[in-house]
Parts: C-alpha cells; sequence; structure tokens
C-alpha cells in the first residue's frame, strides 16, 4: 500500500480511542490527518496538545516560533504545546505529509520509573529541536498503521496501540540529542536529591486538586525546611515549585476541557481553583484562551492578524 492510496484507510485511526503508556507517561492521542501532494498552507495557529507531521514527498516551509525551516520528504516535524506555527507546501514540489497530535503527560499511577524511555520522553518535553531525518522506519510504521486499521484482523487493536509506541518513540528519537541523553543498560543509582524531588512530584501529582496544597505540605513529605525543599526542587526540575505546580494544573484543564464534558466551573475546582474567575484570567494568560473558548475551538487558536 502506497502512502496516498491509504489515506482513507489512514484517518480511520480516528475512530479508535487511544490512550497508551510510555514509560512513565500516558499519551492520549487526539487526531490523525493526512495531506496530499499539491499547494497548501495552514495558517499561523498554536495548540494546547503536541502535533507532528512526517513528510513523505516533496518540500515545504515549517515556520515556527521565530523560525523559518525548510522541509523535505524525509523529514518530522513538530510543534509543542503552545508553539506558534504554519506550514507552507512549496509550489514547484508540492509537500504531502502525514500528521497527528497528542497530549503526552507524566502518569500520576504509574509504578517505578523505567530510565530509557523516561529519560528519552522527558528529554522530548523540553527538546528545542523541531525537526529531525533520524526518520528511516517511520514511514513503514505508518504504512502498517494504515495496513492494520483497514484489515482489523484479529489482534489490531493491540498491533495498532504498539505501533503507535513505536511512533511516539521514534518521533522523540529523532528530535533529541541521543549521544547526550543516552542511557546504560545498567543506569547508576539516582543520586538523593533527584530521588527527593521525586517524591515531591509524585506529591503534586496526586494532589494537584487540593486548593490548599502548600510548599510546607510538599516539604513535610520529603521531611525539609520548606527552603531546602524549594531550592533542591529548583536545582533539580529548573523552575519552581509554584510554577510547576501551576502548569501541572493547567495541563490537567486543558485534558478536561478537550473532552467537552466537564463544566467549566467544575474544571476549576478539580484543578485547584475553587475562584472560577481567577481560574479564567490565569488559564487565559497560559494558553491565550478563555477555557470556554478552548473547549469550544478544541484546544486551537489560530492567528487571524497574520499575513
Amino acid at each position: 500500500m502506497d502512502a496516498v492510496s491509504g489515506v482513507a484507510q489512514f484517518t480511520d485511526l480516528n475512530l479508535l480511542s487511544l490512550s497508551l503508556q510510555c514509560g512513565s507517561f500516558i499519551c492520549e492521542l487526539l487526531y490523525w490527518g493526512f495531506f496530499e501532494p499539491r499547494w497548501w498552507r495552514n495558517y499561523l495557529h498554536v495548540h494546547s496538545f503536541f502535533e507532528v507531521c512526517y513528510a513523505y514527498q516533496g518540500r515545504g516551509i515549517f515556520c515556527i516560533q521565530d523560525q523559518t525551516l525548510p522541509v523535505q520528504a524525509g523529514d518530522v516535524f513538530v510543534a509543542r504545546p503552545g508553539e506558534a506555527h504554519e506550514i507552507i507546501s512549496s509550489q514547484d514540489d508540492p509537500l504531502g505529509i502525514y500528521f497527528w497530535a497528542y497530549t503526552l503527560l507524566p502518569d500520576e499511577k504509574s509504578g517505578p520509573e523505567r530510565p530509557g524511555g523516561d529519560v528519552l520522553m522527558a528529554s522530548f518535553l523540553t527538546s528545542p529541536q523541531a525537526i529531525g531525518a533520524r526518520t528511516s522506519s517511520m514511514l513503514r510504521t505508518l504504512e502498517l498503521l494504515t495496513e492494520e486499521v483497514a484489515r482489523k484482523e484479529p489482534g489490531y487493536l493491540q498491533a495498532i496501540e504498539a505501533l503507535v509506541v513505536k511512533l511516539l518513540v521514534d518521533t522523540a528519537r529523532a528530535v533529541v540529542d541521543l549521544p547526550r541523553f543516552s542511557v546504560p543498560l545498567d543506569p547508576p543509582a539516582k543520586r538523593s536529591d533527584e530521588a527527593i524531588v521525586q517524591v515531591m512530584l509524585r506529591y503534586l501529582r496526586d494532589n494537584y486538586s487540593r486548593c490548599t496544597l502548600s510548599v510546607r505540605d510538599l516539604a513535610a513529605q520529603v521531611h525539609l525546611s520548606e527552603r531546602h525543599a524549594s531550592r533542591l526542587f529548583h536545582q533539580v526540575m529548573g523552575t519552581t515549585i509554584k510554577a510547576y505546580l501551576t502548569t501541572l494544573r493547567i495541563e490537567k484543564a486543558t485534558q478536561l476541557l478537550l473532552e467537552g464534558r466537564t463544566p467549566i466551573k467544575e474544571v476549576a475546582l478539580a484543578t485547584g481553583y475553587p475562584d472560577v474567575r481567577y481560574f479564567t484570567t490565569l488559564f487565559r494568560q497560559r494558553v491565550g484562551l478563555t477555557p470556554a473558548s478552548f473547549q469550544r475551538k478544541g484546544g486551537t487558536r489560530f492567528f487571524t492578524d497574520c499575513s
């Protein structure tokens, strides 16, 4: 099955509800799509989730943040949450792409971390690289996904889930500096400060819905003073406890809003904000849309004033 002939079957993946474990992260697939080689442009916009494109034919331009990057067949390019981006196909050599979107969040209920996969996925979240060319097996993975959803043979759901995990891993590998983040087969024991921060992170993930959650509560969990706990957290995570908690709460709120079934007041309460006005203001500052607009637009914001 060639890339173009599988377009209808590939988008049948949208009929499946896929929520998958990838190391200590949970990935929820939001949509799948396909553009045939022709001239097109999907004007400047931003998502609250990851959107990944794989170019199987042609050339084009990927504009992201303040960068204008050329893309060609064999490239994968990634827009992370909050990154303004657009794609412009070449008129001389039109661009054909597969694309898919997903959320990627730490799993609050996961067991011990899986060092290799977790380092890769955590690095993917923060990697500044938007384009990768290490994609030798990606087209075949996309074709296999298309074949599985088209044939629907016994076990096809399990096969699709396995292929999606491979797609997630291959995407991360393509845009992460692998030598820098490589992990030996027998990883050394974590430093004690990293282990302490992991306890703090798990406590935040388990209790983010509590509006009274404080640094004092967190410090008590690891038997440190508030000052020491705050300093250690910043040293390991590169951000403050308050900033991390706010980001976590907003990410959880976006998930609830994308589901489309929970009233905004209940979303605010479920993420630790009893004052819905404060929640609305904070959400708009972080996401660029009010919760109501975000829910209505499905998490995507277009910039109407761009040329």
